[in-house]
């Protein structure tokens, strides 16, 4: 797929009214359809009925952005929260300023309103570049010029789809937040970090404290590993070696003995001299 060319600002996509040379339109609500690459997944219920009620007071202060399809309908662009809000307050009528636009300028556009709004959350705009990338063909670099960010920032925030879909649903219901899903991403293995973003959520725990519980983890988790490939007959036999007798490993549930057999006064002064060393 050829790359298009895009990254023209908000500023340059959305005009304001008195001075861009968009002329707006009044389009009937009815015509208007959602865009279907808006970033954005969830819309929150009591900010959208608190709009439409500055809406049916004062009605539609900045027009949305559409392009129109070929069936003489329109596809919104930028301002779903407008058009929603426009439909709750029982309006016919929603002004709007057309664009032509293609599938990868129309969703670029919509990204660049949302982020610029801050409106979406870390996970909604690591979907929204991974689209840009895998669907319109763009590295995560130039995806980065174009919306005026550090590639490396691109690419952290693409990372966050490797998170387990337990854990995008805590960072994306906000309950975690986008450090400790960086801290997250540090564990490999699903089922533990499944298990500590739970713990992050449920003692609601810093960041600073799951960094400290994740580097815990991990040390326990070294240790067991060391000491699950190790025999303890190997770990005698190295023993008895080095010290020149026989020793035995004698294992409990959390710890154990060991047991270095010595055959006389100058044997037991040797083996001490040798630990000692």
């Amino acid at each position: 797929m050829q790359k298009k060319a895009l990254g023209r600002g908000l500023q340059t996509l959305i005009p304001v009214a008195t001075g861009g040379r968009d002329e707006i339109e009044e389009i009937p609500l009815s015509l208007v359809s959602p865009n279907p690459f808006q970033p954005r997944r969830a819309i929150n219920a009591a900010e959208l009925e608190e709009l439409a009620n500055s809406v049916k007071v004062k009605g539609v202060l900045q027009p949305v952005l559409v392009r129109r399809l070929g069936d003489g309908g329109y596809e919104l662009i930028a301002g779903e929260r407008r058009w929603r809000a426009a439909k709750l307050a029982g309006l016919k009528k929603i002004p709007a300023i057309v664009r032509l636009a293609t599938d990868a300028e129309a969703m670029e556009m919509a990204l660049i309103e949302n982020l610029q709004r801050k409106d979406l959350n870390p996970l909604e705009a690591a979907r929204a570049y991974q689209r840009l990338i895998k669907e319109f063909g763009l590295t995560q670099e130039a995806v980065a010029k174009q919306l005026g960010k550090e590639r490396s920032s691109i690419a952290n925030t693409v990372r966050l789809l490797s998170l387990q879909s337990e854990v995008q649903v805590w960072v994306e219901n906000d309950q975690l937040s986008l450090g400790h899903a960086k801290v997250l991403l540090a564990v490999s293995d699903p089922d533990q970090q499944v298990r500590l973003g739970r713990r992050a959520v449920t003692e609601r725990l810093s960041v600073r404290d799951l960094e400290r519980l994740v580097r815990s983890n991990h040390r326990a988790g070294r240790s067991a590993q060391a000491r699950k490939g190790r025999r303890p007959s190997e770990i005698e036999e190295r023993m008895t070696r080095r010290l020149g007798t026989k020793v035995r490993l004698i294992e409990g549930k959390t710890g154990g003995r060991i047991v270095i057999e010595y055959y006389s006064p100058a044997d037991l002064e040797r083996v001490i001299d040798l630990i000692m060393g």
